[in-house]
């Protein structure tokens, strides 16, 4: 199969001296490998951090240029132990950074009709056992910095002057199964929430960003908000799943940092945004299971978990997501229709014997 390249494998071929012409003829590139396979042919620069080379073609070159990292990276063992040390810590230069980045998101997903009234939650780790979140009773249009709070892995709040958000629990039971997870954003965005009402997951193999940046989207059945069952339910798919809807609640997310995660919101309901529309103009037409294992190799590339490839035969990779039904109910059955099925073919049917047997009834 062809082998991918990204731009730090062609920047150390190039450091190990190495020819990139000697690349196989059917080598796939990423976007920013293109990027350096291309000066390195017009004879520019093509290690972005060797600061050499001054010219790019026949124009000067001024910068470097580097992918900004917003992730938060914290000395292990390192959590503050004392009342001072913790205040020092709450209010220190680069938490008081990822407080406004958590209050421009929240701007964001207002922004964009993902929440209403005091509705969705943002998270972001920033230590052993410490991580930042939003308060409860707040518009998350309108937040400031100091309305941050700050609890421990249990749900413990030990900084912030407004109470915390109760649904934090979900967010810790993501961070403690899943330690890449660094951020978590919830919302309530209205096409993926619409799946998750109807309780029908996306199918695979339509679009090749969501294959990339988002994976096989996961869905955790019913559970009460805030509650440790729905921490348990939605924290044991986080290892699998990036982007999980909430059956009859709405969508989180997770990923390095509080962008990334905001970015997999966005990602998930443009998804499912085009899905609907699709299906209302002849249903979706499918790419083949080889061009999906391509996007999910690129995936790896980038660090982003991803466990198709490992427990899926590669005919199984498209089918295992094509339009799929969760009908498992949405928490105790009412016992209005108890013994029938929730499948939609079922319905139909039974709603037809109804209006067939009232027709005979009249007509005897």
């Amino acid at each position: 199969m062809s082998k991918f390249y990204t731009a730090k494998d062609l920047e150390k071929m190039i450091e190990q001296g190495k020819c990139l012409s000697a690349l196989p003829a059917d080598a796939k590139l990423t976007p920013m490998a293109r990027d350096v396979l291309r000066k390195a042919k017009k004879g520019g620069p093509s290690n972005r951090n060797s600061g050499a080379a001054t010219v790019v073609g026949t124009h000067p070159k001024i910068h470097e240029p580097i992918l900004p990292d917003a992730e938060y990276n914290w000395k292990p063992g390192g959590d503050p132990k004392t009342s001072a040390e913790l205040e020092k810590f709450f209010y220190s230069p680069e938490i008081q950074a990822i407080k406004e980045r958590i209050c421009q998101i929240g701007k964001r997903i207002w922004n964009k009709g993902y929440v209403d009234g005091n509705g969705g939650n943002i998270t972001v780790r920033v230590g052993d056992n410490l991580v930042l979140c939003t308060p409860t009773l707040i518009s998350k249009g309108f937040m400031e910095p100091n309305d941050i709070c700050m609890v421990d892995l249990d749900g413990n709040q030990v900084a912030g002057t407004r109470p915390r958000t109760s649904e934090v629990n979900t967010h810790l039971g993501i961070m403690k199964s899943e330690p890449k997870a660094k951020s978590c954003v919830h919302a309530h965005p209205i096409y993926a929430t619409a799946f998750a009402v109807a309780g029908v997951t996306p199918p695979a193999c339509l679009i090749p960003e969501p294959e990339v940046f988002l994976g096989e989207i996961g869905f955790a059945s019913y559970q009460t908000p805030g509650t440790p069952e729905n921490a348990r339910e939605v924290g044991a798919l986080a290892k699998k799943h990036q982007s999980i809807l909430m059956q009859n609640h709405g969508v989180i997310c997770w990923g390095k940092d509080v962008e990334d995660a905001y970015w997999k919101m966005e990602n998930t309901d443009a998804f499912c945004h085009t899905v609907t529309v699709t299906m209302q103009i002849g249903g979706p037409k499918q790419y083949s299971p080889d061009k999906l294992r391509e996007l999910i190799e690129i995936r790896k590339k980038l660090g982003m978990p991803d466990h198709r490839l490992d427990e899926l035969k590669e005919c199984e990779l498209c089918d295992f997501g094509d339009s799929t039904i969760n009908i498992a109910p949405a928490g105790a059955s009412c016992g209005c229709e108890s013994g029938k099925s929730t499948a939609k073919g079922d319905v139909d049917e039974v709603l037809v014997q109804k209006i067939t047997d009232m027709i005979m009834e009249k007509l005897s």
